[in-house]
């Protein structure tokens, strides 16, 4: 038999002998059971340590009356976080921890005990708990009534189950494309692929679909059967896998639903039939899908409060309509949207009243997060992760820690990474810089409780050979979900070709860890003759550098690891470079480059002024253009490109000069005058 419909017979089964037990509870047992007593003791071990990490092992002795199901709750005291249990299902939410039956094990007899174990990250110090409660009531080695509610016996509460979904993956630009899965540069959907990212960690995907192509005319709005098919597919290989599926609505939200200001009841009413279809099929999937009510809801010409009220309109009818559908969607997890998903707090207080309105405790809130904008795209001059950035997205994870999380509600990060990243558009971030956003963020999740779900259309996890696009980028994720890694200033030090080389130093930020060293591959370099810590300064001596460098070659000549308590090491190349060099040229608009000998450098960023100093080119806010859409460089070819639209909005005639910055802190200047589509550019 099918792995899901077994799930399916196994839900049906468990429904009717439910049931008899109820009758027979209340014909027979009465309110005894309510009332059962209650005591415990735990044996709670650390087995192993070792830096950043630890093996535990607890042993639950039963004291009171007969337990059948089983949840020991607790909070750590010192950051620690389960990264793999065994004998138990472990979820969490920031600090606190529970640990459920793993359904083998649920019947603790009178004088019983049952084990699990897991295994953990650490930094500082790992203290034992300092409390543990089985099933509400406190284990202290005496024997009462309970002390607090029983959890639920029907199921995970969405905290638990939201919980559980972390980390999560987007299969971006596949379901959703337009014109087809493959439309979009990616490979169709396997079982392989949703195996491999379960593999990799992560416990849930959010499945994109665009529903619209696949839809016939009013009134019914019938979904093609091959396409609720495919959706259908999917969601069971992923369920085979162990993986949560969060399915949506998702461009749908700017290909119709963006018109329900202006055409009120065309759009609801297909709205209401598409979720109606996709409530009718899947109701009886099991828990682990959750439905997610519309992808970055937006309206045109009603922004702000009006866009609120029109999100509620559709999360309001949405909840309806799968409540209303019977079967498992009856307390099935729903996720509902801000307005565009966006996480400022007039639009996270406006989802947090609806959802207080509905009083359903199976609701959870999204929202997407990409970064301080100019970061995420490269413009404003703003090429690393600085104090501007890190507060925005500290900011964000506050807020919807403070809107909804400390209220009980959780929240799905249900999109997150930066803008412009992209694997076919090289160098529009520095790698360090990235890597230390996706770190920083991946702590704030961890703190602030939130589950965060990649976006992935490709850029990170080559389909086509299952492999990383950059491996290293993929360890900071997978160890970002339990522990933090310590960073530096900076990723690199550059060296000149030629004269004397001088000492350099970083700042190390240790995130809460302690810093062990710099290792060149497999040999720990000495602390005083190769570097020196002073505080927070790490220097390297000159006389180590002249010896990384060798011959002195353009380019990276050694690559060092700064190695922590726990986490990824932070990795410093060790480049020479000298000032790049522009030649003059002439060209075409439709494809001007620029020649250049880059000498070992890396481009940062460009600005462009007119010469009264007014701003040039497609942004004229800022004089930083926007890295890739304005500019690019093509170091294989030895060329700074200047794009088409970025000299579509140059003045004819008027000479502009550009000024390019490069991570070493070396700059160029060109001018260029662009005349009737020709474009004469001066070194």
């Amino acid at each position: 038999m099918h792995l899901q419909s077994l799930r399916r017979a196994r839900l049906r089964l468990t429904a009717v002998a439910a049931a008899v037990l109820a009758v027979l509870a209340a014909g027979i047992v009465g309110a005894t059971s309510a009332q059962a007593a209650q005591g415990c003791t735990v044996d709670y071990r650390v087995t192993a340590q070792w830096p950043g990490g630890f093996t535990a092992n607890a042993v639950v002795t039963n004291l009171g009356d007969p337990v059948d199901g089983w949840t020991l709750a607790w909070t750590f005291g010192a950051g620690q976080r389960v990264t793999q249990a065994w004998n138990a299902t472990v979820t969490a939410a920031g600090d606190d921890v529970s640990a459920k039956d793993a359904g083998y094990n649920p019947a603790i007899g009178t004088g019983g005990s049952v084990s699990f174990g897991f295994n953990g990250s650490w930094s500082g110090t790992n203290p034992v708990p300092s409390a543990f409660k089985l099933n509400g009531r406190t284990c202290d080695g005496g024997v009462a009534e309970p002390t607090t509610t029983p959890p639920p016996t029907g199921g995970a509460s969405a905290m638990d189950q939201v919980a559980a979904m972390q980390p999560g993956w987007n299969v971006g630009n596949t379901l959703d494309a337009l014109g087809g899965e493959t439309a979009w540069g990616n490979p169709l959907i396997t079982q392989e692929l949703l195996a491999h990212v379960k593999s990799q960690g992560f416990n849930s995907i959010r499945l994109p679909v665009t529903w619209d192509e696949y839809m016939g005319p009013g009134p019914a709005y019938t979904v093609d059967p091959a396409r609720m098919d495919r959706v259908a597919q999917v969601i069971d290989w992923a369920l085979e896998e162990d993986l949560q599926v969060l399915l949506n609505v998702h461009h749908d939200s700017w290909m119709w639903l963006n018109a329900l200001g202006t055409d009120h009841d065309n759009v609801l009413a297909k709205y209401e039939a598409l979720w109606t279809q996709i409530a009718d099929r899947f109701q009886d999937y099991p828990a682990e899908l959750s439905f997610e009510s519309v992808n970055e809801p937006q309206f045109t010409g009603s922004e702000g409060a009006a866009g609120d009220a029109l999100t509620e309109e559709l999360n309001l009818v949405f909840h309806e309509i799968v409540r209303g559908s019977g079967g498992g969607n009856a307390d099935r997890l729903l996720v509902l949207p801000t307005l565009v998903t966006n996480a400022e707090q007039p639009r996270l207080d406006a989802l947090k009243a609806t959802i207080d309105g509905l009083d359903d405790p199976m609701v959870a809130a999204t929202i997407h997060f990409y970064g301080f904008w100019p970061f995420s795209v490269n413009i404003a001059g703003f090429t690393s992760y600085n104090a501007e950035v890190e507060a925005d997205l500290v900011g964000t994870f506050q807020r919807v820690h403070d809107t909804f999380v400390a209220d009980g509600v959780p929240v799905v990060m249900g999109e997150w990474a930066v803008l412009n990243y992209d694997h076919n558009r090289p160098g529009v971030h520095q790698s360090g810089e990235l890597l230390k956003f996706f770190e920083a963020a991946e702590y704030q999740a961890r703190d602030k409780g939130v589950t965060t779900m990649l976006w992935d259309a490709g850029q990170f996890l080559d389909r086509s050979t299952l492999q990383w696009r950059d491996q290293h980028m993929y360890e900071y994720f997978a160890s970002g979900v339990t522990t933090r890694s310590g960073t530096a200033s900076f990723d690199s030090v550059y060296l000149p070709r030629t004269g004397t080389i001088v000492s350099k130093s970083l700042t190390l930020n240790r995130n809460g860890l302690d810093f062990q060293g710099v290792w060149h591959g497999s040999t720990k370099l000495a602390e005083g003759a190769d570097y020196t810590v002073s505080g927070d300064t790490l220097t390297f001596t000159a006389a180590a550098l002249t010896r990384l460098a060798g011959d002195r070659a353009y380019g990276v000549n050694a690559q060092l690891e700064a190695r922590f308590s726990a986490g990824v090491p932070w990795r410093v190349k060790v480049v020479t470079s000298d000032t790049p060099v522009l030649s003059s040229a002439t060209g075409p608009s439709s494809s001007f480059a620029i020649p250049t000998q880059f000498k070992g450098d890396t481009l940062a960023t460009m600005e462009a002024k007119y010469d009264d100093g007014t701003n040039a080119g497609t942004a004229t806010w800022t004089s930083y253009q926007e890295f890739w859409s304005n500019f690019r460089p093509d170091y294989a070819a030895g060329t700074l490109v200047l794009t088409p639209e970025f000299l579509a909005a140059v003045t004819d005639g008027r000479p502009v000069t550009l000024t390019f910055h490069f991570y070493s802190g070396a700059t160029a200047t060109y001018t260029i005058t662009e005349n009737g589509g020709t474009v004469t550019g001066t070194a």
